[in-house]
């Protein structure tokens, strides 16, 4: 048995370079793969208040900044919302937040006129969605 023991031991031996050269390969491909490798999507409103701001004011522009900061307000203002909605839901021992608990949480939420305004443009939404259906 011996010299089934050299003969696997003298291959091995032999390998170690070329098993070497493969393991570089494989490091170049595993740095082009995640060169390759597609950017994580980040969701933001920025289309959706881009094409408002163009309604209200055709000629004017957004920096990236402003476009930072309105997109923050949005996710916050939603978020506040949504908090809101989901505590209103659980006092009234329901597991559906729904247009009517939205609208409540607009109001408490939203100062005065701009709340006012705000539950007139969902009740338009919400109107004009159940007629398309």
């Amino acid at each position: 048995m011996p010299p089934k023991e050299a003969a696997a031991a003298a291959p091995a031996a032999g390998k170690k370079p070329a098993g070497k050269a493969p393991a570089k390969t494989a490091e170049k491909k595993t740095k082009d793969a995640s060169k390759a490798k597609k950017k994580s999507r980040k969701e933001t409103y920025s289309t959706y208040i881009y094409k408002v701001l163009k309604q209200v004011h055709p000629d004017t522009g957004i920096s990236n900044k402003a476009m930072s900061i309105m997109n923050s307000f949005v996710n916050d203002i939603f978020e506040r919302i949504a908090g809101e909605a989901s505590k209103l839901a659980s006092y009234n021992k329901r597991s559906t937040i729904s247009s009517r608990e939205v609208q409540t949480s607009v109001r408490l939420i939203l100062p005065g006129e701009l709340a006012k305004h705000a539950v007139s443009e969902g009740t338009k939404a919400v109107t004009k969605y159940q007629s398309s259906k």
